[in-house]
């Protein structure tokens, strides 16, 4: 299924009513399996669905780092993909399987499929990693990566993310009508082909929730860069996974909340 279908409407401006046909984003249901069981449903854009599978059940520790899954396809009767199942042995389930998602996950709001309050706990050591990038370069992932949202210049609704290497080179780019989605998506991309912990910084769209922050700490992204705002709770958990955090990163400007000995002027 194409990922941007065509919509008529009724355009009022200035006193006048016009019919037009807009470009917009295609939300549709994928539901990931695992073993043959259902385990969640996400709103997504269609394409990169085995990315997306991958990103988010490492994101969720759901799939152990070393995990070597085996995804089934499946489609319904008029031919779209909307179910993935993913084969794994038990062994290589990690602990966020036992506290698993509610069975929806927008595509507007990670959190929405938390059971309690410790689901929001994310563990690991604080990214120690020295890296560090110019505000120049942080504009730089920006550029590139707002360059290649192709979706979002027709359509003006998709979100996208961009991981980049020390070396500032693109590794992977990934748009979607959910933020979290899109983000998912690169760390889908970066596992399976064998980028992962090469990943220096992630440019995401939009604003950042905790979720986000969470994503990019259990792939190693010491930096995180938004166009938007990020919220209180991402600022403390960057803070404390000892991640890099700017919002606001538009044209000349950027603003860090936590940890900006990474970036230089």
């Amino acid at each position: 299924m194409s990922s941007v279908l065509k919509y008529e409407g009724q355009k009022f401006e200035k006193g006048s009513v016009t019919k037009v046909t807009d470009p917009l984003t295609v939300e549709q249901a994928l539901e990931i399996s695992i073993n043959g069981k259902p385990f969640t449903v996400v709103m997504q854009t269609p394409g990169d669905e085995l990315e997306l599978t991958i990103g988010l059940l490492y994101a969720e520790d759901v799939l152990k780092k070393d995990a070597q899954p085996q995804l089934i396809e499946k489609r319904n009767k008029s031919g779209q993909l909307d179910q993935m199942d993913v084969q794994i042995d038990s062994a290589e389930l990690g602990e966020g399987f036992l506290s698993s998602r509610s069975l929806l996950s927008v595509s507007s709001c990670g959190i929405c499929g938390k059971l309690s309050l410790d689901d929001l706990e994310v563990s690991g050591d604080q990214l120690q990693s020295k890296e560090r990038f110019s505000v120049r370069d942080i504009q730089h992932f920006q550029e590139e990566m707002h360059k290649q949202q192709l979706k979002f210049i027709e359509t003006g609704g998709s979100h996208a993310a961009a991981a980049f290497d020390i070396n500032k080179n693109l590794l992977a780019i990934r748009e979607d009508i959910g933020r979290h989605n899109a983000v998912d998506k690169v760390i889908g991309d970066l596992i399976l082909n064998g980028n992962h912990g090469k990943a220096k910084a992630l440019a995401v769209s939009g604003r950042v929730s905790y979720e986000i922050v969470s994503k990019a700490f259990r792939a190693k992204i010491p930096i995180l860069a938004a166009v938007s705002a990020p919220s209180s709770l991402a600022i403390d958990f960057a803070k404390e996974y000892g991640m890099t955090l700017l919002g606001y990163c538009r044209k000349d400007k950027v603003t860090c909340y936590s940890n900006p000995w990474r970036i230089t002027e």
